[in-house]
């Protein structure tokens, strides 16, 4: 993986990596999941209430202002597009939320519903944070949760790997260090903020996350933050009506090495880098 301690480097990476430029999500994807948000779909808002309906041009301006896809409603198929000099400018907020957290020694939650892709990635700000005095928190260990499917309800057990949390299928024989399930629902954060809630640990003062964790905790008062990919609507939503503090426009479905170097980009501009 190559340096990227400059801002040029990083968007030269995210550019050859398909991180940022053109990238893996199909417009055709990215709106149909605009229609279903603007419908209010439980699928497409990830926890999210918008506090006032929006329409799917309303959704294209904002997803072309805040992440880069073509404001144009005209195209309708092939490569979405995410703009890498917005991506870097998030990630220089994202990186200042975490100096500000490793500066207060403030409790910090981790977690994801892309553990196959992002699982390093915040494990790896979650070893910095934890470096620098913050707790990281893993309320709920162990306790199940129910989420519907496309294949019906299925019972989850929320985990924790290198201090992010996760979910597997409930029974399934797998190793503790192998990558969880892959989720869009809020309801394992809810899980884990009601643990940290009636547990005697700290309350988590920001979550970091994507999907269902960031858009579930910014909804519940939580300061939330993460990465969001072309199809995200509901995280910038969250972001444009305050709810969420730092939505990061990034595809999220890579191969798990090419977020290697926006850690060491973030954690350096953090200060926390090890």
């Amino acid at each position: 993986m190559p340096s990227v301690s400059t801002e040029h480097a990083l968007r030269a990476h995210l550019l050859a990596a398909g991180l940022a430029g053109p990238v893996s999500t199909q417009r055709e994807k990215s709106l149909l999941r605009y229609r279903m948000f603007a419908a209010r779909d439980p699928r497409a808002l990830l926890g999210l209430e918008p506090a006032r309906a929006w329409t799917v041009p309303e959704l294209l301006a904002l997803m072309a202002a805040e992440c880069g896809v073509s404001a144009d409603p005209g195209l309708v198929r092939g490569a979405d597009t995410i703009d890498p000099v917005r991506t870097v400018a998030a990630l220089d907020r994202f990186a200042e939320r975490l100096s500000q957290a490793a500066s207060r020694g403030q409790p910090v939650l981790f977690g994801t519903g892309h553990p196959s892709r992002l699982l390093d990635f915040y494990a790896d700000l979650a070893a910095g944070l934890s470096a620098a005095g913050c707790p990281v928190l893993t309320p709920g260990a162990g306790r199940c949760v129910d989420i519907t499917t496309r294949f019906g309800v299925r019972t989850y057990g929320l985990s924790y790997v290198r201090g992010v949390a996760l979910v597997r299928v409930a029974g399934a024989r797998t190793s503790l260090d192998a990558p969880g399930a892959h989720t869009h629902s809020p309801l394992p954060l809810r899980v884990a903020l009601e643990a940290a809630a009636t547990g005697r640990g700290p309350l988590p003062a920001l979550v970091v996350g994507d999907h269902g964790w960031v858009c579930g905790a910014g909804q519940l008062g939580v300061e939330a933050m993460g990465p969001a990919d072309a199809d995200d609507p509901a995280v910038f939503v969250g972001q444009a009506e305050g709810q969420v503090a730092v939505a990061v426009p990034l595809d999220d479905s890579a191969r798990s090495e090419c977020y290697r170097p926006l850690t060491r980009y973030v954690l350096k501009r953090a200060c926390l880098s090890q």
